[in-house]
Formats: C-alpha cells, structure tokens, sequence
C-alpha cells in the first residue's frame, strides 16, 4: 500500500476488475477518489472484491462512489434492493407526508447499508432539483416542486444514510430542474434571477446545509443573470453564494467534465483548472479515457487547503 495524501481528481475504471492501466492512473497523485458504473457490476462478492483492490492501492484510500439514487439511476441491480424514483415518494407525500418522509428515510438506510456493505464510500444523492416537469434529464429523479417538501423528504433520506454511516452529496446546485436542455449534452441557460432561484431552487440545498450536508455537486448550467459562467465554473455561486453566504464547508464536487455542459472552458486541463479556480475540491472525469490521460499528465493542481478534512468527512464508517 502507498502512502499518498488524496488527490482533487476523480475518475473511473474500466470493467469489473482493476487492469494494469487502472492502477497505474490510480497510483497518480492527482487521483483521490473513483466512480463506478454498471459496467463495473456483476454481483456482490465481484463489486466486495474490486473495492477491496481499490482500497488496498492507497493510504489513506481512495475514495469510491457511485450514482445510486433509485429509478433510472441505479448503478447496481441484481443482488441489491430496486430504490423507487424519487417522484414516487413526492407524489406520496401529498397524500401522506409523515408517510413519505418514513420511506425516504428507510431509502437511505438501505443505499447506506448496501452500499457500505460492498466497500462503496457513498453516492451522489439526494437529488434536490425542484421538479418543474420540464426536464429530462431530471425528470422523476426530482422528489418534487414544492421546495419545502424536497427538503423534507430530502432531508429524511440523508438521516438514513447518516444512519447507516455513509455521507451525503445534494446536487445539482444551484437547481437544474428548470431548464429542459440535457446538461450531457449541451449546455443549459437559465434565465432567473437570483431572488427567485433563492426563494424555490436554493431552499432545500440551504435546510440541507443547516442539517450538516457532507457534499455538494453543482450544475452545469449557466445562470446568466448571477454570472456568465456555468455554476461548477464560477466563484460567484460557489465562493460568494455557497461558501460565504450559505456557509457551507463540505466537499465541492464537480460534476462530470466529459459532459458537453462543462466544454466551454476548453479542453480537460482547461476544465479542471477552471472547476477548481471556482472552488470545487475534486473535479469528476468519467467515460474519457484519454481525456484522463491527458488530465492526468498535464494537470498540475494547487494542494487544496481543505481538500484531506473534507474527503475525510466523506468515508464512510468503516
């Protein structure tokens, strides 16, 4: 095992076992952490036994996550339990609040608990965009509009994860439900103003962080009446508004920068520079293997200040 302090770079791997290439990008000190895919799944002893190779590579580990939201995101099926969409619990809680908050909690504990059980760190969730019923991309993955109950509902899903000992990541900051492009594939304008994202879109992320919220994942969208700039790209939302204003001291991740949304900063270099010159402390590369390479031996990243204590605050209880 090597002794190297965690790296602001996020990556993927290619299959269901580590290749000698996986190790040798793992092995890098810009790396700090990993996530896996259904690609990477065949059953629960195979995802035990490449988490234990990923965790044995480092010291301290590298950190590994997963989207595992429930619906159409779930990464790992056969041998764990099927998570409902988000919606379904939303739709719940207009007929049953105390109801839906229940299972929204039990979610969590059952994300935390199988996912823990498997060597995984923690996922990508809750979903805090407001489901305005315009976006695809988001869709049922929104619990719902209301933001009052997205916070609830959202708020007792992290309760069980913390439960269970796994952190939580909202996203995406500051909202992407309003905007119907597919940040995947181009990158999204949202034309509202501050006042108005802060009186829907930003309440659940601010009830969140007053509740001790371990990690963050903006948006790229553009919200130009705030700054030109996507949010993972901009000081304005994460330095000015999330850091100063919300007071929010966890773990900044920003989301893939393969997507089409993060390419107007330039090429990968480019990209991560400008993710973390806006405050992010780890920067996502998934599904680009020479975009990695590239990445990872041309990017020479300033040592974040905060980045060891707040990925620490990202493993899970082990």
């Amino acid at each position: 095992m090597t002794l190297l302090p965690r790296g602001p770079v996020m990556l993927d791997v290619a299959g269901i076992e580590l290749t000698l290439k996986d190790r040798e990008r793992l092995a890098h000190p810009s790396v700090g952490g990993v996530i896996l895919f259904a690609r990477n799944y065949a059953s629960p002893p195979q995802l035990s036994l490449l988490t234990d190779a990923i965790l044995a590579l480092r010291d301290p580990p590298l950190l590994i996550a997963v989207d595992h939201e429930g619906g159409r995101v779930q990464r790992f099926r056969d041998g764990f339990t099927e998570l409902p969409p988000m919606r379904t619990l939303g739709q719940r809680w207009d007929h049953d609040a105390r109801q839906a908050t229940d299972e929204a909690e039990r979610c969590g504990r059952v994300i935390a608990s199988e996912l823990a059980a498997h060597g995984v760190d923690f996922s990508f969730t809750p979903v805090l965009d407001l489901d305005y019923g315009q976006s695809s991309v988001i869709g049922g993955r929104a619990f719902h509009r209301d933001p009052a109950a997205v916070a609830k509902l959202a708020g007792a899903l992290c309760r069980g994860l913390r439960a269970c000992g796994m952190a939580a990541v909202g996203k995406h900051f500051p909202g992407h439900g309003f905007v119907s492009a597919d940040s995947h594939n181009e990158t999204p304008v949202d034309e509202r103003a501050l006042a108005q994202l802060e009186r829907d879109d930003l309440v659940p992320f601010a009830a969140l962080i007053g509740d001790g919220l371990e990690g963050i994942m903006p948006a790229h969208v553009v919200y130009p009446a705030i700054d030109p700039r996507p949010a993972g790209y901009s000081d304005v939302w994460l330095r000015t508004i999330l850091r100063e204003r919300m007071r929010f001291d966890g773990m900044i991740f920003s989301d893939d920068l393969s997507m089409a949304g993060a390419g107007g900063a330039g090429d990968v270099v480019a990209r991560a520079d400008a993710a973390l010159a806006a405050g992010c402390d780890m920067v996502l590369v998934c599904n680009d293997a020479p975009a990695t390479d590239l990445l990872l031996s041309r990017w020479r990243p300033a040592p974040g200040r905060d980045l060891a204590r707040r990925a620490a605050r990202m493993e899970r209880r082990r």
